[in-house]
């Protein structure tokens, strides 16, 4: 069975820095797309960063440039998140997400995504 499993989620303060895995298994990792969306109460799932298949090719939402970096390790079937400078407005449930796809195109889009972890919560203080 396909599990999607995310880790490294906390509470942390403004301007710090936390680190998202999730850790795949039951497919095929490097023949899928992985991304990172966010969810808070009442709010749409927002879209925060993907990565390719071999992991040469990144995209990510305004908001993250910068500041946020997706990675993956094709042999460890494992996609991170690493998250720096920390907002109070990052505060989510992270999830990471698997896409079988042959192009890296609109990874933003979440339809296209076909397992989806349980997701991690990330809090940032003030």
């Amino acid at each position: 069975q396909v599990q999607l499993v995310e880790s490294g989620g906390g509470l942390v303060q403004a301007g710090g820095s936390l680190r998202l895995s999730c850790a795949a298994s039951g497919l095929t990792f490097s023949s899928y797309v992985m991304g990172w969306f966010r969810q808070v109460p009442g709010k749409e799932r927002e879209f925060v960063a993907a990565i390719s298949r071999s992991g040469g090719n990144t995209y990510y939402a305004d908001s993250m440039k910068g500041r946020f970096t997706i990675s993956r390790d094709n042999a460890k079937n494992t996609v991170y998140l690493q998250m720096n400078s920390l907002k109070p407005e990052d505060t989510a449930v992270y999830y990471c997400a698997a896409d079988l796809r042959l192009a890296f195109t609109k990874p933003y889009n979440w339809d296209a995504y076909d397992y989806w972890g349980q997701g991690t919560q990330v809090t940032v203080s003030s």
